[in-house]
């Protein structure tokens, strides 16, 4: 597929500003540069304008403006993404939904709620909490991230390995098209067997297929308790192999977490948070938690896990003392994404295999690191099999940088496909992993995605240059 775009004019600029009104229409460079990028390496894309629509109306009288004029129209979150999903490549226009920020209904009675998408994930978890009720999917960047870019890329995060990813908890969607018209996903309800299941079709559709505009969320009775655990080895690949184990005795954490030493150290220093010693035998930590509601059940698992990590080689398993000590450790856990950008130039790639398989994963990547000269910090849910691979650029010259690290990195992702995973897990393709999606899919599936995108979008207008060239 290929579109030809048009610029704006006076005349669709002057309707633009007469839809959102002066004050939430910017332009101009200065103004624009907090649309141009997000968390995505050094990438900086500006937009011809950006609004901030307060309506679904304006967002309906926005879509179909762009869509008559063959005009890009990108919508963004709280622009926290690691793909690029949220940059405005092609230019045009930017659709903030900044002041959708609304916790429009808790339902306590059918444990539901409806939310607007530009709600930041950790602020809605806490107005549910205080109901004790609970919404799991919980991204690294929960205290910055909106619900509507979780949406985007069906995200997980930490818990996703018990209780799922985003798209587990998503019952029903508001959206609008790329012409225009507004139309409800689904059903406010468990179950689902009406039809094609459009509302799984958006998530995880990077804003190309419709612009969400309100979320239908199930949720869960909260937890009462949970324990938490720092268990180091001396061997990261032996860290990958207890990963599995804990399952195959029947014990599903809340989270399991895995981190390098680098990863560790550069995040601790990053955070300003280190309450242990990290021994210089340490090549690796798993961070793992249990919850529920029988503190005897927990702590049973929880011995039966630490036996488990013992056959596997750890070192003494470390149980974190009280509350402040648990928000240090998942502090430090947080923040290695930050930490690693704030070392170096760098690219994150969102590896994810079948957990039985994040040894060879690991192993693998750092053969393929040392083939190509490169040095990574991995990270990662390792629960999930999900591991994030930070290659660091360093003192790599721009032209190995540009010239043989893709190399390598389409080597990572054929080995991910030769163990059974993809390239990415939670972070999505946005501009920076489409080349790479013929490793995973051949080209007849490729057309039908891109067949798909031509119904609900059939000029191209909504996010162009994201998941398919």
């Amino acid at each position: 597929m290929s579109a030809n775009y048009n610029k704006l004019t006076s005349i669709t600029i002057s309707a633009l500003k007469s839809i959102v009104g002066e004050a939430n229409f910017h332009t101009g460079g200065e103004k624009l540069e907090k649309y141009a990028s997000d968390e995505t390496e050094d990438l900086v894309y500006l937009p011809e304008v950006a609004v901030c629509p307060q309506t679904v109306e304006q967002i309906s009288q926005i879509a179909k403006l762009c869509n008559d004029n063959r005009i890009p129209l990108t919508t963004r979150g709280a622009g926290t993404g690691l793909s690029g999903g949220a940059l405005p490549v092609k230019g045009g226009v930017v659709l903030s939904m900044e002041k959708f920020n609304k916790i429009l209904n808790i339902d306590t009675r059918n444990m539901q709620a409806t939310v607007e998408p530009g709600v930041i994930n950790y602020v809605f978890q806490e107005e549910v909490k205080a109901l004790e009720l609970f919404y799991p999917p919980d991204p690294a960047s929960w205290g910055s991230c909106s619900l509507g870019g979780n949406i985007a890329h069906s995200s997980g995060g930490p818990k996703a390995v018990k209780y799922g990813t985003t798209r587990d908890y998503v019952l029903n969607l508001e959206v609008v098209l790329a012409n225009g018209d507004v139309m409800w996903t689904g059903a406010n309800t468990l179950k689902y067997s009406t039809g094609y299941n459009l509302t799984h079709l958006m998530i995880g559709s990077e804003g190309t297929l419709g612009i969400v505009t309100k979320i239908v969320f199930k949720l869960i009775p909260l937890p009462k308790h949970d324990l938490l655990m720092l268990v180091p080895f001396s061997s990261a690949e032996k860290a990958c192999e207890a990963v599995g184990a804990v399952f195959r005795e029947g014990i599903i954490p809340s989270a399991m977490e895995f981190m390098e030493r680098d990863a560790i150290e550069w995040s601790a220093k990053y955070s300003g948070e280190l309450n242990f010693e990290i021994k210089p035998e340490w090549q690796a930590l798993l961070l793992i938690e249990v919850d529920g509601n029988n503190m005897d059940v927990l702590m049973s698992d929880c011995e039966k896990i630490s036996d488990i990590m013992q056959v596997h080689g750890s070192d003494e398993v470390l149980f974190a003392d009280g509350a402040e000590q648990k928000n240090a450790l998942w502090k430090i856990r947080r923040k290695v994404g930050e930490a690693v950008k704030s070392n170096s130039v760098y690219k994150e790639e969102d590896t994810v295999v079948p957990r039985a398989e994040l040894p060879a994963l690991l192993k693998g990547v750092k053969e393929i690191g040392a083939k190509y000269g490169f040095k990574s910090v991995c990270y990662g849910h390792a629960g999930d099999g999900n591991l994030h691979v930070n290659i660091i650029k360093g003192d790599l010259s721009d032209k190995i940088w540009d010239d043989d690290l893709p190399k390598g990195i389409t080597e990572i992702f054929e080995l991910c496909k030769k163990l059974g995973g993809t390239i990415s897990g939670e972070h999505g393709i946005g501009m920076v992993q489409q080349k790479y999606m013929p490793i995973i899919f051949p080209e007849h599936q490729l057309q039908l995605m891109r067949n798909i995108k031509k119904v609900f979008d059939s000029n191209q207008i909504l996010n162009p240059g994201k998941v398919f060239n």
